[in-house]
């Protein structure tokens, strides 16, 4: 008899992994896309698998990736201190402390500045402010 895996015993890279392949569209690439940007910016880095969707950690949240029906999220938790000279972010901008991007299919992805947003972010969860 096979032994089932359940997803309590899979790591949090795993049920990323399996989360990305079940979305058989564009939001799969782009979620993987945007997975391995946000790696390559900062390598330190944790993934975790929090509310059933993927968050990067390190001292604490720092973005997290969402699948919707029309579009796929990127939240960054303490997005409204974060520099954003390019206007990455285009959603929940009434927020109090978090930010988010918003990609459509076909939305352009401004790779150097998500990176460089994701170091920002992960320089304020080292600097140890709250917000």
């Amino acid at each position: 008899m096979k032994k089932t895996t359940s997803k309590d015993e899979l790591t949090a890279s795993q049920q990323i992994d399996n989360y990305i392949n079940e979305m058989t569209d564009w939001r799969g690439i782009l979620l993987a896309r945007l997975r391995t940007l946000i790696l390559e910016a900062a390598p330190e880095l944790a993934e975790e698998w929090k509310w059933d969707t993927p968050v990067w950690v390190y001292k604490g949240n720092v973005v997290a990736g969402g699948v919707f029906k029309d579009h796929v999220k990127l939240n960054f938790f303490k997005g409204a201190s974060l520099p954003d000279p390019k206007g990455l972010f285009n959603a929940g901008l009434e927020a109090k402390a978090t930010r988010a991007i918003d990609f459509v299919e076909g939305s352009p992805v401004d790779e150097a500045a998500l990176k460089a947003l994701v170091r920002a972010a992960v320089a304020l969860n080292t600097s140890g402010k709250k917000k």
